[in-house]
């Protein structure tokens, strides 16, 4: 019996406003572009060619296949459906699953944190470079390490993150109309560059060569679907894990079922093929040309462009060009990210009117932690994602089939269902982190080197699903609060395509 006292209900919930249906519109208008400029950010490709020392050029190409499916179908589509169905963003529709005080730090506030992490990648990639395209090292205590230079606090590095990452921050604090400005323009640098790179790589590249490397250096590249495959599925998910989650948001824009299934396919899907495929392709040609010992090699996206427009061994006009465009492509995903830490934030605590000193307070925190370089290990980091809303989107879809593919609700207090799911699939999901084999001493066993680089962001999202099904049906759900039957309207005129 659902609890009829209406004071249960926290602030954040009543004042929810679904989007009404005069206001939605197509896929290919709002869900389809808003995703594609998030897999053309190049923190998202640039680091998938570790995936050469597991697997062959075609086992990773088909790895980038799977993981867009998988990406669609697993941590996508329910999410986007209850948007679609409810026309509210994802801290609203999360309350059925984690209840309508847990929804406030899962997924609500939770969100939010995440996406500091994130700013802190942009910043670190942004600023990287930057300085690269102007011919400095880019120089930190923890980041990637420059040929010739030791590992320490730049100041020229400090400089130049405080600069674009309050700039990222400023925009992103002001709102989502100059968000959408930046995004409207800036994706097309990252589309053409990866066109030019993998032309490139087809033309003057050596893949031959480059699979005598991995030969030599006994990686297994006979078969076509191997733990190379796994690896890239992994890398893929844990980069996509709060963005699949927040479907809920892009899809409470949608019309219908279709809407949703169409700007999953051509915002996702084909997004991740296009991006992460030329990308690899382009470090496969690119490193067969310059050879050297295949343990030692980068096989890095970025790396990748100098080694293909380099003059007397160092990187020409051409590729410090390019490293500048994609500084600047960088820009449309750090304002997303600092618009999301101050909306969710500010939300979630009930001070709108904070919101621009809520964004430049946790964008701080992310400068802070690019300024280190710990943002610049992406692995870790990835699979740390897909580990932490892997789970929270698992119990989502038991929660959904629960009550036959609806919303059910905010559900009161606690829904110990939710968190037993996320907290049991986090648990499943950072097995194999490379943090956490370095804590355990494990790191350097021969077995960690395939675990690491299995799916476990999937396997955490499964682990939600079953552990919340067999909470709920052996002990049960909270009960459903009263809620505006505002909500339950807008899913049925979202339904029927009206």
């Amino acid at each position: 019996m659902a609890n009829n006292n209406a004071n249960a209900i926290p602030a954040y919930l009543r004042t929810a406003s679904p989007v009404p249906p005069e206001k939605r519109a197509p896929w290919y208008v709002n869900t389809a572009p808003a995703y594609a400029g998030i897999f053309l950010w190049i923190a998202f490709y640039d680091q998938l060619g570790e995936g050469f020392r597991y697997g062959s050029l075609w086992a990773l190409l088909i790895g980038t296949v799977v993981a867009g499916a998988a990406c669609h179908l697993l941590f996508y589509y329910v999410p986007g459906l209850l948007g679609m169905q409810t026309g509210l963003p994802l801290y609203i529709v999360g309350t059925s699953t984690f209840g309508a005080q847990g929804g406030f730090f899962i997924p609500g506030f939770f969100m939010g944190l995440l996406q500091i992490g994130w700013y802190s990648v942009a910043t670190y990639y942004s600023t990287k470079f930057i300085l690269n395209g102007l011919g400095y090292p880019a120089i930190t205590p923890y980041g990637l390490v420059e040929e010739g230079h030791a590992q320490a606090f730049d100041p020229l590095f400090i400089v130049m993150a405080l600069v674009w990452g309050y700039a990222f921050a400023l925009i992103g604090g002001l709102g989502i109309n100059y968000v959408a400005k930046i995004a409207q323009f800036f994706p097309i640098v990252p589309i053409l560059l990866l066109l030019v790179s993998s032309v490139q790589a087809l033309l003057y590249g050596n893949f031959t060569a480059f699979a005598k490397l991995q030969e030599n250096a006994q990686v297994d590249i006979s078969d076509p679907v191997n733990i190379g495959t796994l690896f890239i599925v992994q890398m893929v998910v844990g980069f996509f894990g709060t963005a699949g989650a927040v479907g809920a948001d892009f899809c409470s824009n949608n019309r219908n079922e279709q809407d949703v299934l169409w700007g999953g396919i051509f915002g996702i899907w084909v997004p991740i093929i296009f991006a992460a495929g030329l990308a690899l392709i382009t470090v496969a040609g690119a490193f067969g040309v310059s050879g050297g010992d295949f343990r030692n090699l980068s096989l890095h996206y970025g790396d990748a462009l100098s080694r293909l427009n380099t003059t007397n061994g160092q990187p020409n006009w051409l590729a410090k060009i390019m490293l500048i465009l994609f500084a600047i492509g960088s820009m449309a995903p750090a304002c997303f990210c600092s618009f999301i830490i101050g909306n969710s934030l500010s939300t979630m605590l009930a001070k709108p009117e904070a919101r621009l000193p809520i964004t430049l307070a946790g964008a701080t925190i992310g400068i802070l932690i690019a300024i280190t370089g710990a943002s610049a290990q992406l692995a870790p980091y990835f699979g740390l994602i897909g580990a932490s809303f892997g789970p929270v989107i698992g119990a989502m879809i038991a929660d959904f089939a629960l009550h036959g593919g609806r919303w059910s609700g905010p559900r009161e207090g606690i829904n110990w269902a939710g968190y037993g799911g996320w907290l049991i699939g986090f648990l499943v999901g950072i097995s194999n982190n490379d943090v956490v084999g370095n804590l355990l001493g494990l790191a350097k066993e021969p077995w960690w080197h395939h675990w690491r680089a299995h799916p476990t962001g999937i396997y955490s999202l499964l682990t939600g699903i079953i552990v919340y099904y067999l909470i709920a049906r052996f002990f049960g759900l909270p009960a459903r609060l009263p809620f505006p039957t505002a909500v339950s309207e807008t899913r049925l005129q979202a339904q029927s395509g009206q």
